[in-house]
């Protein structure tokens, strides 16, 4: 099938709608001006001034030990739940449990949100940083299970069975061979629940308490008073850490990729 004379135009527009807006952000949280519609010329003054912002930094902060622990949590009991799913077809109820780990896929966050919400109200939970963990862990870790159920159904269990058969127990199989045939998916699911809590705003805020505000509800708030050239440095430096994960994966993967076929074509050459 031959590609249009337009796909290039589209496939441009399309990258210069979804990147422009954040090129022009950092460009602008250079910005010497305090208007963030002016340019005043080049500075890294709100850089010093986003560090010396302490609420800011206890928000980033805040921000970063729930990504990480909920992504944590999340991952375990997503790769959990995928074997659950694809090693174990017939159980008591199956159709319940899969629908309960896919029902956040579609169900709207506002939703997810206030029933949570009514849950810790209901059991006179104090809201804080553990509320929005647990809620976050709720809704990320069915992002996991689908992103490692994928890998499992293309999973070669030969492998698995031949350690089994050697005399290796199931769960010694499982660490020594499963796991890290699996690690990428695992991986990669880990960063997905990490950048949606990154991400989240709507949950966090049913769920928030004091001490617990988290980046995207405090840029929310200064945001309806007004942006101010310190979000813009903060969000510039988001951007690069996600971008600089996101190579560091891509490298890693790869090398990951290339060792498995230099060990299958060692492998291949040993046998004949």
């Amino acid at each position: 099938m031959k590609s249009s004379r337009f796909d290039p135009i589209i496939l441009t527009l399309g990258f210069a709608f979804l990147y422009i807006p954040i090129i022009i952000l950092v460009i602008y949280s250079f910005n010497a001006s305090r208007l963030v519609t002016v340019w005043g010329g080049f500075s890294l003054q709100w850089y010093a001034a986003m560090w010396s912002n302490q609420g800011l930094m206890d928000a980033a902060w805040a921000t970063a030990r729930v990504g990480v622990l909920s992504a944590t949590l999340g991952t375990v009991l997503g790769t959990l739940a995928a074997l659950a799913l694809v090693r174990f077809s017939r159980f008591p109820g199956r159709t319940a449990f899969s629908g309960m780990i896919y029902a956040p896929l579609v169900m709207p966050e506002v939703i997810t949100g206030l029933s949570l919400l009514l849950l810790f109200v209901a059991l006179n939970v104090d809201r804080g940083f553990w509320t929005v963990t647990i809620a976050h862990t709720t809704f990320t870790m069915c992002y996991v299970a689908i992103v490692v159920q994928s890998r499992l159904l293309t999973f070669d269990r030969s492998l698995e069975e031949a350690a089994l058969d050697l005399g290796c127990p199931p769960v010694k199989a499982f660490f020594k061979v499963t796991l890290p045939l699996i690690m990428p998916a695992v991986v990669a699911g880990w960063m997905l629940a990490f950048t949606l809590s990154l991400d989240d705003l709507v949950i966090a805020s049913f769920t928030t308490g004091p001490g617990a505000t988290t980046l995207p509800i405090k840029i929310y708030s200064q945001v309806r008073l007004g942006v101010t050239p310190e979000i813009n440095a903060i969000c510039t430096i988001l951007i690069g850490l996600v971008t600089i994960g996101v190579i560091f994966a891509s490298i890693a993967s790869k090398r990951a990729e290339l060792r498995r076929i230099r060990d299958e074509h060692v492998a291949l050459r040993g046998t004949t």
